[in-house]
């Protein structure tokens, strides 16, 4: 009698066809690792049955260091060598660091990167993070029994760019991890949140962590998770909490903490009574500081007066999604709450208090706000590795910042559209200005506004080997390829000739967490202005084109004109490069009319010459 092979659902029958893939949230405050075990996505303990790992690492004499609880147990101890909410300084450099005296690190230069000091030399985000995803790892060896992971997919915030991006799969390369994906936080939860509860429609995922605030729309149908806009503010979470709450201790203790010491000293204690008051109505913020122990009395009204600053940042965020996607609050059917800050009871009250009274939706607690992200990466993790049922589930993710190119007078022309759905490869065809154009410089840009100078830069490269031609004739392909990790490669092809040149852009890491979460704001609080700008700019570039292209035919034929009809063209031009040099966009625009209105009889005497140039010598029937 033959026997039948039975397996887990959506698992191959041989169990040694199967993948081990895991997923891993890589937080502020604490990471988790998850994996599809048993055909259920859960957690991952370690020995000790933990499953939160607290982001903190410490170095110790003689290359030792501890990762986890056992550093952050230390951190008041020795702040200067234990780094803690690591993430916020991704892809940052020694410059946007500016206004973190209050953080008890001695910030250097680490190759063109942020680097923290610590008594085993300078350490980047990328080197501590790598430490933490390294235990990971082998919390997953220890789990599996197996040193062969197949891969994992990472879940980042969805207001990353591309060097955060860059630096977190840096991170986790240096920690001898395979980048199967890099996902959305907000992402990931619906995934956990959709699959166990079999939920379909528009929802909200409400994300706070410790140090960045995410808001994503996802659609969800029959398996595929469809982000429809998403949004945040990449420089807040609970660790700004935790900093106003030890500031206004301080000064109701009449404190001061300058030391290393001290100021580590105040964030814990600010945060331990954070976290009593989610259930509590009072509680004690108790400092050790130099000058002895510290007490200040805390209540929970006073904290959430503390928070509604902050509170209120991430409300206007989600506001500015809702009108991005064009829908309003009744047709969210719920808000998931991601992140150890929504525990805070004021978090969950103002954003039901945003959807309102007679919102038909409902505020979504019933999922653990800590374990639903790595959950959600774990199961993509799972169908990644091909252990999942075909078509079981589909991730759209969108870009949440546009791409395009520097062109012409400074300006900005978007290839990518922000919250376009991921993978995604759009090109678009550019000319040259000049004749005789050979070369052509690529700047790549990303950002919401229209001048180059409002932007951040990504990448440049030059495409070189054009056939040299009049200005305009050349047609240049760009193609802008992003892939579902977010991630940009750029290419350019001349049409006529074939040349072509690309780059794939590993961007120095330098994109401050302010500016991320500023560009949106900016591109509508200067919308009017960047459009008055723009306009401008365009005008002066007709204008110089317009220059060129006449004093180029007056020095080819301006024989066919008289002393007068010179003269009048070149005050014409003159009017023109002085109209340019101004600010007035409608000044310029008639100055450049007025020169195209005065060029017509000039430009129809060059053409009958050419046509009697062409026809010189040759008999009626041969034309």
């Amino acid at each position: 009698m033959a026997l039948l092979q039975i397996s887990e659902p959506g698992q191959a029958p041989d169990p040694h066809q199967r993948r081990i893939a895991v997923g891993i949230d890589l937080g502020t405050t604490h990471s988790l690792l998850a994996a599809v075990r048993h055909g259920v996505a859960e957690c991952l303990p370690d020995a000790q049955g933990r499953l939160l790992l607290p982001s903190a690492v410490r170095y110790l004499e003689g290359g030792r260091r501890q990762i986890g609880a056992e550093a952050l147990a230390a951190q008041a101890e020795d702040p200067e060598n234990t780094i803690v909410s690591v993430k916020r300084f991704m892809g940052r450099k020694l410059a946007d660091v500016a206004g973190t005296e209050k953080l008890p690190y001695r910030f250097v230069d680490g190759a063109g990167m942020l680097a923290i000091e610590t008594r085993e030399g300078a350490k980047t985000p990328v080197e501590v993070s790598a430490e933490i995803l390294a235990a990971l790892r082998q919390r997953a060896e220890d789990s599996f029994d197996t040193d062969e992971i197949f891969g994992a997919v990472i879940t980042v915030p969805a207001y990353f760019d591309d060097a955060q991006r860059q630096a977190t799969k840096d991170a986790a390369q240096l920690a001898g991890l395979n980048v199967l994906r890099l996902i959305s936080e907000p992402t990931a939860a619906a995934v956990a949140y959709g699959l166990d509860h079999g939920s379909e429609g528009l929802y909200a995922v409400y994300d706070l962590g410790g140090g960045t605030f995410d808001i994503s729309l996802l659609r969800l149908t029959q398996g595929v998770f469809e982000v429809v806009a998403t949004g945040g503010d990449a420089a807040l979470g609970g660790d700004d909490i935790d900093h106003a709450v030890a500031d206004w201790a301080l000064a109701q203790a009449g404190v001061a903490a300058t030391s290393a010491h001290d100021k580590r000293a105040a964030l814990v204690a600010a945060r331990s009574a954070k976290e009593t008051l989610s259930s509590a109505d009072s509680t004690l913020w108790q400092a050790r500081l130099a000058g002895g122990p510290v007490e200040v009395p805390l209540t929970r009204s006073q904290l959430e007066t503390l928070a509604r600053p902050l509170i209120d940042r991430t409300l206007a965020a989600v506001r500015k999604v809702l009108r991005d996607a064009k829908l309003t609050r009744n047709e969210v059917q719920g808000v998931v709450m991601v992140g150890g800050s929504t525990r805070m009871p004021a978090v969950r009250a103002a954003v039901q208090e945003l959807f309102g009274a007679e919102w038909p939706g409902q505020v979504l607690t019933n999922v653990n706000p800590d374990e639903v992200v790595a959950i959600g990466a774990a199961i993509q993790a799972n169908a990644l590795a091909g252990n999942a049922k075909d078509g079981e589930l589909l991730l759209l993710d969108v870009i949440a910042l546009s791409l395009g190119l520097e062109t012409m007078g400074g300006l900005v022309e978007r290839v990518i559209e922000r919250n376009t759905t991921l993978p995604v490869a759009k090109a678009q065809e550019f000319t040259t200005f000049k004749d005789g154009q050979t070369a052509m410089a690529i700047h790549v840009l990303q950002g919401e506004r229209d001048l180059v100078s409002e932007c951040r830069s990504l990448a440049r490269f030059e495409l070189r080997g054009i056939p040299p031609m009049v200005a305009g004739a050349a047609r240049i392909r760009v193609t802008f390829q992003v892939d579902a990790d977010g991630l940009l490669q750029v290419s350019a092809r001349e049409l006529t000739s074939g040349v072509e040149a690309a780059v794939t852009v590993k961007p120095s890491y330098g994109l401050g967490d302010e500016q991320i979460a500023q560009m949106l704001k900016d591109s509508f609080v200067h919308a009017e202005g960047d459009m008055a700008a723009r306009k401008l700019r365009e005008a002066q570039v007709e204008a110089e084109r317009m220059v060129l292209a006449t004093q180029a035919a007056l020095a080819a034929d301006g024989a066919l004109l008289s002393e007068a009809e010179r003269a009048e063209l070149q005050a014409l031009i003159s009017a023109c490069q002085t109209a340019a040099q101004g600010a007035d966009a409608e000044a310029v625009e008639a100055a450049v009319k007025a020169l195209a209105e005065g060029t017509e009889a000039f430009a129809a005497a060059r053409m009958n010459q050419g046509i009697r140039q062409a026809l010189a010598g040759r008999r009626l029937e041969e034309v």
